[in-house]
């Protein structure tokens, strides 16, 4: 049996983020949103009118499954 934690706190247009695997941090808004994770990589995406979104993720590790 795994466990989990995750706390997040709102820091003006931050969101600062706490889980058991680290800190991590998000800016943006519905349309356009960055999100740093604990392990290094970098995330940003874009939601557009219609249903469109687009993402891409930089840097880091890539884990396969879950942690």
């Amino acid at each position: 049996m795994g466990w989990h934690y995750s706390k997040s706190i709102k820091v003006g247009p931050f969101r600062v983020n706490l889980s058991r695997h680290g800190v991590s941090h998000s800016f943006g808004g519905r349309r356009f949103h960055v999100t740093s994770t604990p392990d290094g990589r970098r995330h940003v995406s874009v939601r557009l009118p219609g249903g469109f979104h687009l993402g891409k993720t930089f840097g880091g590790r890539h884990y396969r499954g879950h942690y």
